[in-house]
């Protein structure tokens, strides 16, 4: 079977949440020993997280950060302030625990998935997922990033991933990456799908000076206009101006949507992956957790056209799915009143009824 019918097979498992499921839990916030609605957009995601598991008191005891890492072509135009070796050292500091998505991954109590989807580098590692597509993706600038087959097979590979951490217990995801070079391939990516200008999609990514933002916007300009890539096309898009672990992010949002699993977006690369997963799949933005608002420029524009709103705003830019590990406290606090909090009833409180009672 073809990798693209696979692909269809996956977006076809995607459905709604259980609706039903969710006003039972949100009929039980309600008589939780508070004014209605006082524990604002924590009452709401509790609400969104039992209709996404179809569980009226979901509880996430496993939960897994996917750093999906990869190398661009793109890093020859100048496009980074740091050079494409840093991808295959950062991905062994991922290995070895040292990285900022480790210390905060140990906090929050998840593990930490570090995947090698197309990094331009021999890497062995007992802990690292070997899953190479391409030594890294050609040069965006001068023609198609990739093929649209290995643009598949990359998004077939977070399928997988996500797949294989479902069967050991796994139903909470966050998205990470590690790649010189991926902020260029996101916001040629996004440009492409929403017609918003390379100028104002781009943004300083590893630290570019006033002068390297223009060559960065200008080489996305050069990049579309090469490549002609389609919008209405995702797998167009991404396999012309994409990254290998954006594709790979892609399917790891898909995966969770098609097991009924929160994922929590990241930053600025990991929601262009979650653009390119809803025009696959519309239904998979229902499974989606805004983490953070990112202070890469198109970041906040991004999340508006996925109306999803984010928890956190912490001028943040740094990836790895970092933001995503800190909004994991949010979601343990969400399920905790929700399993743990008292109900007016079970406590003897008045709900102010007149009866004491609900």
């Amino acid at each position: 079977m073809k990798n693209e019918q696979i692909l269809e097979q996956w977006l076809a498992k995607i459905t709604a949440p259980d609706l039903n499921v969710a006003a039972e839990t949100s009929a039980h916030v309600d008589v939780l020993t508070k004014p209605p609605g006082s524990l604002g957009k924590l009452e709401e995601l509790v609400i969104r997280l039992a209709g996404m598991t179809g569980k009226a008191r979901p509880r996430f005891d496993r939960r897994a950060v996917i750093v999906m890492a990869s190398d661009h072509g793109v890093v020859a135009e100048g496009i980074s302030a740091f050079p494409a070796e840093v991808t295959p050292q950062m991905v062994m500091n991922f290995l070895a625990g040292g990285a900022a998505v480790n210390v905060l991954a140990r906090q929050a109590k998840a593990e930490v998935i570090c995947v090698d989807i197309g990094v331009n580098a021999d890497l062995q590692h007992a802990d690292l997922f070997s899953r190479n597509v391409r030594k890294g993706t050609a040069n965006m600038a001068q023609g198609a990033a990739m093929t649209r087959d290995e643009a598949i097979q990359a998004i077939l590979t977070g399928v997988e991933v996500v797949a294989e951490e479902v069967a050991k217990g796994t139903h909470l995801f966050v998205t990470g990456e590690m790649g010189i070079g991926n902020t260029t391939a996101s916001a040629a990516v996004m440009s492409a799908l929403t017609g918003i200008a390379p100028a104002a999609a781009v943004g300083r990514g590893t630290g570019l000076d006033d002068a390297g933002l223009q060559r960065k916007a200008a080489v996305v300009s050069q990049a579309l206009s090469v490549n002609q890539p389609d919008p209405d096309d995702a797998l167009d898009v991404l396999s012309k101006v994409g990254g290998l672990e954006i594709a790979g992010l892609t399917g790891v949002i898909l995966a969770a949507a098609a097991h009924r699993c929160p994922v929590v977006i990241d930053g600025f690369i990991s929601t262009v992956a979650a653009l390119i997963a809803r025009q696959l799949a519309p239904l998979s933005t229902a499974y989606m957790i805004a983490s953070h608002t990112s202070n890469e420029n198109a970041h906040a524009a991004l999340l508006r056209e996925l109306e999803l709103k984010a928890m956190l705003d912490l001028d943040m830019r740094l990836g790895e799915g970092t933001g995503g590990v800190l909004s994991l406290h949010l979601i343990d606090a969400a399920c905790l009143i929700l399993n743990e909090m008292a109900t007016f009833t079970s406590a003897g409180v008045s709900d102010g009824s007149g009866d004491g009672s609900r």
